[in-house]
C-alpha cells in the first residue's frame, strides 16, 4: 500500500528523536567493525510486537514478553560461552522452552567455564571447525537444481543437505549427495519446494523500484541504505514509492551473496527506522548484535509487511535457479514476491536483508536473509542507529 502523507509526517516527527528510515520501509545501516553491542532487555515493549509473536510463534503475551528478555541475554551470552569453549567449541543454539543458550562442546574439559557463562552444557563429537570445513567441500561442488541448501546444525551435530522431494531420486542429487556425504557428517532432509528469490514486477505502492522490479528497502546506513543483491545490479537507477529518484546501486552481489547498497540523494534521507506497517510501531535500530540460532526475529517488506518468527541455522548455502548463495540465515518467518531486501530485525538488533524463500503467508513458508555485519564489512558501511 501506498503510505499516506500522515504516515510520512509520522515519520518526520520522529526524527526529533533519532528514528525512521529511508523511504518507505525498513532501513538500518551498516558499520566497518565489530557490531553494536545488544543493550539491556526493555521492560517496554510494544502491543503490536508482542502480536506479532503470538500470531505467529503461539504464544501467549507474557510468553512473548520472557522470550524476548531470554533472548537478548542469550545473545550476549554467546561470545563470551564461544571464548571459554576455546577450539572445543560445537556450535550453540537458544532453547525457546528452557529459555537458556546451549553450547555444543567436543570435550568437558572447559564445560565448567561455559557454565559460567550462564550457558548450558551439551557434548557432541564434532567441532564447529570440523563442521565448517565439510559444508566449504560442499560449497565447492556444483549442486543440481533438486538440492535446495545445505547449513551446519550444530544441534545435529551434522552438515543438513535440503533436497526437494521430488527429485530425491535423481540421478544428479544422488551423485551430490554421495560427494557430499564424503566430506564429512551429512544428515538428509526433504522439502517439498526450491528456494525462490521474493523480488516482484512493478505494481502500486511499494518503497522501491529499478526497471521493472520492486523491492523493499533494508536497513539505513549512512548515505544510504542496504537490500539484495538480486534487485538491482551496480549502477542500475532506483525510484522510491512515489516515482522520485532516490539514488543507484553503488555495489550489488548475487548469485554467491545476496546484498547490495543504493546511495541517497534528491531530497531524500535516512534514519534508524524499520517500517511496523501498522502492525506495530516503527522499530528504531539500535545496533547489529547477531541472534542466535532458536531465537525469533521478525521481518518487514512491502507486500507482506510484518511477520515473525525463529532462527532456524545460519551459514546455510542456498541453491536459487540462478546459482547458489552462501552464509545466508534461515528462518521461519514467511515472505512473498516484493518482500526481497527487506529488514530482519530481533528486539532493537538488524539481523540483515531478505534474500529467498519457499512457501507464502497463508500456508506458511521458510525465507533466508544475509547477516547485515556481512554487508556492512563488505562495502565498508556504517549502520545508522539511535
Amino acid at each position: 500500500m501506498r503510505r499516506t502523507n500522515c504516515v510520512r509526517t509520522g515519520l518526520s516527527a520522529l526524527l526529533l528523536v533519532g528514528s525512521w528510515a529511508a523511504v518507505g520501509l525498513a532501513p538500518a545501516a551498516a558499520a566497518t567493525a565489530a557490531p553494536t553491542p545488544a543493550p539491556t532487555p526493555s521492560s517496554q515493549v510494544s502491543d503490536g510486537l508482542l502480536a506479532a509473536m503470538q500470531r505467529d510463534l503461539g504464544l501467549t503475551e507474557s510468553q512473548a514478553q520472557a522470550r524476548l528478555v531470554a533472548e537478548k541475554a542469550a545473545t550476549a551470552v554467546e561470545g563470551k560461552a564461544r571464548r571459554a569453549a576455546g577450539p572445543a567449541f560445537g556450535g550453540a543454539w537458544f532453547d525457546a522452552a528452557g529459555g537458556t543458550l546451549t553450547v555444543a562442546l567436543t570435550s568437558g574439559q572447559n564445560a565448567d567455564a561455559v557454565r559460567a557463562t550462564g550457558a548450558s552444557v551439551r557434548l557432541v563429537t564434532y567441532s564447529a571447525q570440523q563442521l565448517d570445513a565439510a559444508k566449504n567441500k560442499i560449497d565447492a561442488l556444483d549442486a543440481p537444481a533438486g538440492v535446495s541448501s545445505w547449513h551446519v546444525d550444530p544441534k545435529a551435530n551434522r552438515v543438513v543437505v535440503s533436497v526437494v522431494a521430488s527429485e530425491r531420486r535423481d540421478n544428479d542429487v544422488e551423485a551430490f549427495l554421495a560427494r557430499a556425504r564424503q566430506t564429512g557428517p551429512v544428515q538428509v532432509t526433504e522439502t517439498t519446494e526450491a528456494p525462490k528469490t521474493f523480488a516482484a514486477g512493478t505494481v502500486g505502492g511499494d518503497p522501491y523500484y529499478t526497471g521493472n522490479v520492486r523491492c523493499s528497502i533494508g536497513f539505513s546506513v549512512h548515505g544510504g541504505f542496504v537490500t539484495a543483491g538480486h534487485c538491482g545490479r551496480a549502477g542500475a537507477a532506483v525510484r522510491g514509492w512515489d516515482g522520485s529518484a532516490i539514488g543507484t546501486f553503488q555495489g550489488s552481489s548475487f548469485p554467491d551473496n545476496d546484498y547490495a547498497w543504493v546511495n541517497v540523494g534528491s531530497g531524500w534521507w535516512t534514519v534508524p527506522v524499520v517500517l511496523g506497517w501498522g502492525t506495530i510501531p516503527d522499530r528504531l535500530v539500535k545496533g547489529s548484535a547477531e541472534a542466535p540460532i532458536g531465537a525469533s526475529v521478525c521481518r518487514s517488506g512491502s507486500t507482506t509487511h510484518w511477520h515473525c518468527g525463529n532462527v532456524l541455522a545460519k551459514n546455510e548455502t542456498v541453491n536459487y535457479s540462478q546459482g547458489a548463495v552462501r552464509q545466508m540465515t534461515k528462518t521461519s518467518v514467511c515472505a512473498e514476491p516484493g518482500d526481497s531486501g527487506g529488514s530482519f530485525i530481533s528486539g532493537d538488533q538488524a539481523q540483515g536483508v531478505t534474500s529467498g524463500g519457499s512457501g507464502n503467508c497463508a500456508s506458511g513458508g521458510q525465507t533466508w536473509h544475509q547477516p547485515i555485519n556481512e554487508i556492512l564489512n563488505r562495502y565498508g558501511l556504517r549502520l545508522h542507529t539511535a
